[in-house]
């Protein structure tokens, strides 16, 4: 039976800063519909939390606005996305006007902060794209504005929801290795992907917080979820050596550059109508440039990044972080008391990949891709015994399926059951980009940095 809106944000308020993980998710059903802002129009904002929300829930929720800075994105949102709510370039303008239950942030992520705490102290609850925030005093912020006015924040970590990760968490609780002690995870961005952020805004530390932390969150969020535990100390190391300065040439950007024919990163985004649309055609308002040259020397992130990380129940994790590399994939092996679990993605010497390397990030993020009938492995392999492998269902699309099944359990099955904890609040949003915060910072001092020392948050208790 559908419950009301009141019920939802009833639900919603299980989701609070201070516990250890969060216990509820989003309930609400077709008696009132939930009203929702999107902050952001870019080309997330746009898909995933937009045009995908519009065609698969309509019957629960409702966009009553958008906002962006830039006036001609907002119009052609509006179309692209399926509405015909109010924009606005003014956020809290649209807040005012609109009273959204809900508010969606989708800005660039140093301004994260910005609208989460605005939102928040205006009464809604909001659900934040990755990474949380960028450095530790927005973080602070955040919490801050969260235990100040008693709503909510929940962060979009899909990774969570595919089934193969899920299955690695099911293993790990089950004690296939016994006590977990020691994690390997190395994670390849291919010369396509990879490139892609160093083309944009995330190219530059002051708007993106570096790799570390709008890519790495990711991975440090899954870390923190499959590890069980708080991190307690990280040291670091990381470069920028093969992007940026360190370029043979550089053009204005792609369209024009002049060396588009001895350029093996040359992109054509005349090619893509949609981000012509939505990027292209509206630079006259705010002066981005999606295709941006790579080796421009305004570059200042890490290339290359590498970290060891303690956590507080003494797993030691090694990580990894490649982003020019020939391959899309990743790596990840857990060693524990009584043996070893091995996974990983989209290696092509263990078996013949069906995608060709352009095209795998592209159908990771597609939103129509359906069940696939094949199966991914997971390897166990106990002490004094032979290995065995674990066949894990699989899809291509949606990162992995994940995408889907975090929408559904948010917005149309928020009861259901999750014994893997998949929901992920503030805190789980803190400690991810801490790491990250971390790393940089060690990265910079050449010193171990505590995560203790960055916020107030305290250390959750540790689940045996």
């Amino acid at each position: 039976m559908k419950t009301s809106r009141r019920q939802f944000l009833t639900s919603l308020s299980m989701l609070a800063a201070t516990t250890a993980f969060p216990v509820g998710a989003f309930s609400f059903g077709a008696k009132e519909k939930l009203k929702v802002a999107l902050v952001g129009t870019g080309i997330r904002g746009v898909g995933f939390w937009g045009r995908r929300l519009v065609e698969n829930y309509s019957d629960i929720l409702e966009f009553v606005g958008l906002s962006d800075m830039n006036p001609g994105r907002l119009e052609y949102a509006r179309n692209y996305i399926g509405v015909n709510c109010p924009v606005f370039t003014g956020f809290e303008e649209m807040i005012t006007q609109t009273r959204p239950d809900l508010v969606i942030v989708c800005t660039k992520d140093s301004t994260h902060h910005e609208f989460i705490v605005k939102g928040l102290d205006m009464g809604c609850d909001v659900l934040t794209e990755k990474p949380m925030t960028i450095d530790e005093q927005k973080c602070q912020e955040i919490i801050d504005a969260e235990r100040r006015t008693g709503k909510n924040l929940i962060v979009g970590f899909n990774y969570r929801w595919s089934p193969y990760n899920t299955k690695i968490k099911e293993l790990l609780s089950q004690n296939v290795i016994g006590k977990l002690t020691s994690v390997d995870f190395h994670w390849y961005l291919n010369t396509y992907h990879g490139a892609s952020y160093f083309r944009r805004w995330h190219g530059q530390r002051e708007s993106s917080g570096t790799l570390w932390l709008h890519k790495a969150t990711h991975h440090f969020d899954l870390l923190n979820w499959w590890i069980n535990s708080d991190p307690f100390e990280v040291f670091a190391y990381g470069d920028l050596e093969y992007y940026g300065i360190n370029g043979p040439f550089r053009g204005d950007k792609c369209r024009t550059c002049p060396h588009k024919s001895e350029c093996p990163f040359f992109w054509d985004i005349t090619r893509d109508n949609h981000q012509m649309k939505l990027y292209v055609e509206n630079e006259q308002y705010d002066g981005y440039i999606r295709d941006n040259c790579l080796f421009r020397e305004e570059i200042n992130i890490y290339d290359k990044m590498s970290a060891q990380v303690k956590y507080r129940n003494n797993v030691i994790l090694n990580y990894s972080l490649t982003t020019y590399s020939p391959l899309e994939g990743w790596r990840v092996a857990f060693n524990g008391t009584e043996g070893r679990v091995e996974a990983w993605l989209d290696i092509p010497y263990h078996k013949e990949v069906a995608v060709s390397q352009d095209e795998l990030h592209r159908a990771e993020m597609d939103q129509s891709a359906h069940q696939e009938e094949q199966s991914e492995p997971i390897i166990t392999h106990k002490l004094w015994k032979d290995f065995e492998v674990v066949r894990v269902p699989f899809e291509r699309g949606g990162h992995g399926g994940g995408d889907r099944r975090m929408h559904d359990k948010i917005f149309k099955n928020p009861e259901m059951d999750d014994p893997f904890g998949r929901a992920a609040g503030s805190r789980d949003g803190a400690m991810s980009i801490l790491i990250g915060v971390a790393a940089r910072k060690s990265i910079e001092s050449g010193e171990p940095v505590r995560i203790a020392e960055l916020t107030d948050l305290e250390p959750r208790k540790i689940r045996i």
